[in-house]
């Protein structure tokens, strides 16, 4: 059964890494940020930007180009990159308004392929919903703002305490 789930996993990694490009494509017009990751190392230590540029490099990913915002919600919910935790950030973004092709896309495909974390889903459904709404921020203009003040004023103690963040970015 293992084996078989992480066939599972290959397969919305394959398909995440397909269709990224073309949506971005297809409907995101803005302007990217501009921003590396380098830049953002060079932010305050307790800085939403430092915090963001910890996780890149924790990763060895740069920002995506019009799809910034995406590794914005992993920093500020402390959501790893495995494909569990992409399909639950999702759902917690679902949660709390975010409505999009893409989301819809990702968590429908998500659930369906992979239901073996249906309870992680659902928990990150829950916090995304009880969090105060962050998906329609402008997040480059938050990268000098404290991370912790941050995540408090966009979680209730309840699902802070649940969130797991790392520290270190």
């Amino acid at each position: 059964m293992k084996l078989f789930r992480t066939h599972r996993k290959q397969l919305i990694e394959w398909i995440f890494e397909h269709s990224q490009s073309i949506y971005t494509t297809l409907f995101k017009k803005h302007e990217s940020w501009g921003i590396s990751r380098k830049e953002l190392l060079t932010y305050p230590t307790h800085s939403f930007g430092n915090h963001l540029g910890n996780f890149l490099n924790k990763n060895g990913f740069e920002l995506i180009p019009k799809v910034e915002r995406h590794d914005a919600y992993h920093t500020l919910t402390g959501y790893g990159t495995k494909v569990e935790d992409e399909i639950a950030l999702q759902c917690l973004c679902f949660g709390n308004g975010k409505r999009s092709l893409y989301l819809y896309g990702a968590m429908i495909l998500g659930i369906i392929i992979l239901p073996d974390y249906l309870n992680y889903y659902n928990l990150s459904y829950n916090i995304g919903k009880h969090a105060n709404p962050f998906h329609h921020f402008d997040y480059k203009q938050l990268l000098h703002v404290n991370i912790d003040d941050f995540r408090v004023m966009i979680f209730p103690k309840k699902q802070y305490n649940t969130l797991i963040f790392n520290t270190n970015g």
